[in-house]
């Protein structure tokens, strides 16, 4: 495990919590990783994102794109986003970070943050933009950031693009993970962990596939159907932080407690929330043939032994989750236009290629998907270092 660049603690000097920075590599002297925030995140948790990050870049590295891959870097704070503090204390945090965010580092949305909230607090810190690091390694960076504001403007049935494409890229992550079992779709039970931007999107994908959601939860538990769920309903009856409104529920909707999702009868797991959800506890109420991660870092290692140990195939983060990532750096960098037909398309294309040449290195080297990913990626990284430089 290599050492970071940089890794930092900050204090706020108002409420006496912490922030965290840990920026994994440069490429090109830049780096690129969101910001979340949650109670009881530690520096450890940001350095392992961070080092996530650094392999997400790698695994959408097209030398042929004009993508260019970026280091991995991550943000964290320590707090209740929905704490009365929470917004000055993110504005105070961006502040302390300004010559980071101006230099080398970009960032955006992750746990518990809204793109919308990390911009307006960004432009209060004294920010030209969360991502403006990146600006100097554009061709026309005018016509780049228009054409990254007018992709966030498109709304798909009611939705916001950029809320949409990470769910796209865990369903598609899935769907080929099928598609190589030859299991067909509507035999296919799936449960999410969390309806936020990133469950309640990956639920919608897979849903108009023709799976069936049996089972959702959020803070306040679980809603449940093995019949399945009206994901569109619940998904209408969210509120800003994915909690879903108890009056929508149907008559064959039961509630149940919150960790009941993981023991749901269903072949695939979609664990959409916090990191660390599943250990090697719980994982033992488990009976789903997939879990994918669409969280970061749900499944902790020794859980993951033991699920691999009786035939559970974890759909590693660095894969599946990869796709809000790159879709910003495929639209900024002009790869894809401000459309949402192309990023959904390019996004397909883009993920099912990975998942299955993750799969097939897995079974190739005896391995499981994340020793594969994390595999595909070390031999991507020279290359990378090689073509544009490394600067740690």
């Amino acid at each position: 495990m290599t050492t970071p660049l940089l890794s930092l603690t900050w204090t706020d000097h108002v409420t006496g919590r912490q922030g965290f920075l840990v920026v994994d590599r440069l490429v090109r002297g830049v780096s690129s990783g969101g910001l979340r925030m949650r109670p009881g995140c530690t520096l450890d948790e940001v350095a392992g994102l961070a080092r996530g990050m650094s392999m997400k870049e790698a695994l959408h590295y097209d030398p042929e794109a004009r993508y260019v891959p970026l280091g991995g870097a991550k943000g964290g704070i320590d707090c209740d986003p929905r704490d009365p503090e929470a917004y000055g204390l993110l504005v105070r945090y961006l502040q302390a970070m300004r010559p980071y965010i101006e230099s080398f580092w970009t960032t955006g949305e992750d746990l518990g943050l809204s793109q919308d909230v990390v911009d307006r607090a960004a432009v209060e810190a004294g920010l030209v933009s969360s991502v403006q690091a990146v600006y100097p390694l554009l061709d026309d960076e005018a016509g780049a950031r228009r054409r990254l504001a007018d992709a966030f403007a498109v709304e798909v049935d009611g939705i916001g693009l950029d809320e949409l494409v990470g769910g796209c890229g865990v369903a598609e992550s899935v769907l080929t993970a099928l598609d190589r079992a030859g299991v067909p779709y509507w035999r296919t039970r799936v449960a999410v962990q969390g309806l936020g931007t990133m469950g309640g999107a990956t639920a919608r994908f897979l849903t108009r596939a023709g799976l069936t959601v049996v089972a959702v939860a959020d803070i306040k538990g679980t809603i449940a159907n093995p019949a399945g769920l009206d994901i569109e309903a619940l998904l209408a009856a969210r509120d800003a932080y994915g909690t879903v409104d108890r009056a929508v529920l149907r008559p064959g909707d039961r509630e149940a407690p919150g960790e009941d999702w993981l023991a749901a009868e269903a072949e695939v797991l979609v664990p959409a929330a916090v990191s660390y959800a599943i250990d090697a506890t719980n994982q033992e109420r488990i009976t789903a043939r997939w879990i994918a991660e669409a969280a970061n870092m749900p499944v902790r290692p020794e859980a993951e032994d033991l699920l691999a140990a009786r035939g559970v195939t974890v759909l590693p983060d660095v894969v599946v989750n990869s796709a809000t990532n790159a879709w910003w750096w495929w639209t900024l960098f002009g790869d894809i236009g401000a459309d949402d037909v192309e990023a959904f398309a390019h996004i397909r294309r883009s993920m099912r290629a990975l998942t299955d040449r993750t799969l097939a290195r897995a079974e190739a080297d005896g391995t499981t998907p994340r020793a594969a990913a994390h595999a595909i990626a070390a031999d991507r990284l020279p290359v990378i270092a090689e073509r544009f430089g490394l600067h740690r």
